[in-house]
């Protein structure tokens, strides 16, 4: 295929709006992808990049896969579109099913949707609706984590703890109070009941008045602020504290299901049951868009079943669309089948030795954090010396280095500046010793890279 890069680019700026993207980097030589093959893209040159964040943590099955693209196609053919209004068709069934069979406890019931915004959405909506309808119409209130990114809709956006991204769209859903997250925190921490973070939780539900939260919100593995993997028994204790309260406990797993953790949902990690998880990106390795919400069959029936219930009055036109509830079907089937979970389950701690290993060769690297195909490599001037970043030279990493390097090294990683400066690592679940070598190369020169620029 013969393509003029520079055309496409131009047009892409003149009418393609960008998500989240700097004006600069879209006046830059941003590349045009074509195509994709396993755990890469290509691009219009024919150069092929290692897709080391999968997509936006989503493409875990990889690219190219021609079963999943022949499911889509065959559901366009035979039913391209029909509601969950009143009606069901095959392809949502299934997918639901598929879902509550992998879910924990009793999450069987799901509430299609098209992103994990819109799935966060659905969580905060199924919440108040079901305790007004038994009888608390005052809990309203949401609690969610210091630096938590839960979507950019505006009520996931009131949930989410990033003021940068909430300022310019405020005032927001009123009643969303911010507690810590466990940074600082892992292992055998002691009593997780009696850890800091988990009494700061306490001391909000005690000052705004139990009888008035609706939520709490939690990721397994907190993406914000860099791959939080949670101390021994926090879960645990997050559960104690919302039963006592008689608080919905929602596990956010837009990133962590489907199997970046290891496995199919958090609770693999967490050995805990929420009332509810929303899920989206790896449901169908980002083939076609879909979210969704799981609740607990019981709180279901409660709603349903109550004098102020009887419906819950949500939907969308594309929910649980035939075509892409199809796609997750053959995705997660195809998962399942070829154990792509147990390729990370194998590979992940050797991925975790080898960027831990970065941290004794690069001063730049302050800590690495996360597990299974989750990483956060985070970044300071010297670790030696104990120096930070000055301002400025976050900036030039963030900025210029880091997206040089992707570029010259041809492996698509993520800088972040959520409350640090930050290397984001997400592989595709079926990268091989291969692809998992040749990214830990990429890595390393890039480390090397911040070095060269930023003195100690």
């Amino acid at each position: 295929m013969v393509v003029d890069v520079t055309e496409l680019r131009a047009r892409a700026r003149r009418h393609l709006g960008p998500h989240f993207t700097r004006k600069d980097t879209w006046e830059s030589d941003f590349p045009v992808f074509v195509r994709g093959e396993g755990s890469y893209l290509i691009d219009t040159e024919g150069d092929r990049f290692l897709d080391g964040l999968a997509g936006l943590f989503c493409v875990n099955i990889g690219h190219g896969r021609d079963d999943i693209a022949k499911a889509a196609s065959e559901q366009i053919g035979t039913l391209a579109y029909a509601s969950n209004w009143g009606s069901a068709h095959i392809p949502a069934i299934e997918a639901s099913a598929l879902i509550a069979d992998l879910a924990p406890g009793d999450l069987g019931t799901t509430f299609f949707v098209n992103s994990g915004s819109e799935a966060v959405e659905t969580a905060v909506k199924f919440a108040r609706q079901y305790h007004r309808s038994q009888g608390n119409p005052q809990r309203t209130k949401i609690i969610s984590r210091e630096m938590a990114y839960h979507g950019t809709t505006l009520g996931a956006l009131s949930v989410t703890q990033l003021p940068k991204i909430k300022d310019p769209f405020g005032p927001l859903l009123p009643g969303v109070r911010s507690v810590p997250n466990t940074l600082g925190y892992l292992g055998d921490c002691g009593p997780a009941n009696e850890l800091d973070c988990i009494a700061a939780i306490e001391a909000v539900i005690e000052e705004e008045g139990a009888e008035t939260i609706a939520a709490v919100f939690a990721e397994p593995v907190q993406n914000g602020r860099g791959a939080l993997v949670p101390p021994d028994g926090y879960w645990a204790a997050l559960r104690a504290l919302c039963d006592k309260h008689g608080i919905l406990l929602v596990s956010d797993e837009v990133i962590c299901s489907f199997g970046r953790l290891g496995h199919w949902f958090g609770h693999g990690l967490t050995g805990v049951v929420p009332d509810m998880i929303t899920f989206a990106k790896g449901s169908t390795s980002g083939y076609a868009p879909l979210g969704g919400l799981i609740v607990r069959e019981q709180l279901v029936r409660e709603l349903y079943d109550s004098p102020k219930g009887g419906v819950f009055t949500h939907g969308a036109t594309w929910g649980g669309h035939p075509v892409s509830t199809a796609v997750a079907v053959a995705n997660i089937t195809a998962m399942r089948d070829e154990n792509v979970l147990g390729n990370v389950s194998a590979r992940g701690p050797k991925l975790r030795s080898a960027l831990d290993s970065l941290m004794s060769s690069h001063r730049c690297v302050k800590d690495v954090r996360g597990t299974g195909f989750f990483y956060a490599i985070e970044l300071m001037a010297d670790s030696d010396s104990g120096r930070e970043f000055t301002e400025q030279e976050s900036l030039t990493v963030l900025r210029k280095v880091l997206p040089e390097a992707f570029a010259r090294t041809k492996v698509i990683l993520r800088g972040d500046d959520r409350g640090a400066t930050m290397l984001m690592i997400s592989p595709p679940l079926v990268a091989d010793d291969e692809v998992l070598s040749e990214l830990l190369h990429g890595i390393d020169s890039m480390l090397t890279d911040i070095e060269k620029a930023i003195q100690p």
